[in-house]
């Protein structure tokens, strides 16, 4: 059975289905498909069945990366389907962790920025209002994140990397 990732934001529009990708893109350089899945939701229910934002879409592509999917909410039935959640900022993590009511399941839900290595933010900045230079910072930051939460699971799952 695949080890399972879920990544949330608010929307799920920009930052999830970006670290989504960004993952699977890793998953895929390691040779690791069969090995680790992921997936993303939004904590609100503002963008349901809408296709990631077309400036993030842009941002990723710059570095190769493609961001397909749609949005969709976060539903406390990903606490059992799921062996890890990620959320992108405080707001996020205590939504998530608002709909576990018996606290059974904190220790799945993690920040997404502890992963990172190079960068020293704790949280990852929701670029939706800004202008394109927050979308490109979003992918660099998960691009680093994403990185580091592969190795974790590398190491914490005991899963071998593939050869070339």
């Amino acid at each position: 059975m695949p080890y399972r990732l879920l990544f949330v934001c608010l929307g799920n529009i920009c930052r999830s289905p970006s670290a989504e990708n960004i993952m699977n893109h890793l998953i895929q350089q390691a040779k690791l498909s069969d090995k680790i899945v992921c997936d993303s939701a939004g904590t609100s229910n503002y963008h349901i069945g809408a296709a990631p934002d077309r400036r993030m879409t842009a941002a990723a592509a710059k570095r190769g990366i493609q961001l397909p999917g749609i949005a969709r909410q976060f539903q406390v039935s990903d606490f059992e389907e799921f062996d890890l959640i990620l959320a992108m900022d405080k707001a996020n993590y205590r939504d998530i962790l608002s709909l576990d009511t018996k606290g059974k399941y904190k220790n799945k839900v993690k920040l997404m920025c502890d992963f990172a290595s190079h960068r020293q933010e704790k949280e990852v900045p929701d670029p939706y209002y800004g202008g394109s230079q927050g979308f490109d910072n979003v992918i660099d930051l998960l691009l680093d994140a994403c990185d580091g939460l592969l190795q974790y699971v590398v190491r914490r799952v005991g899963i071998a990397r593939q050869r070339l």
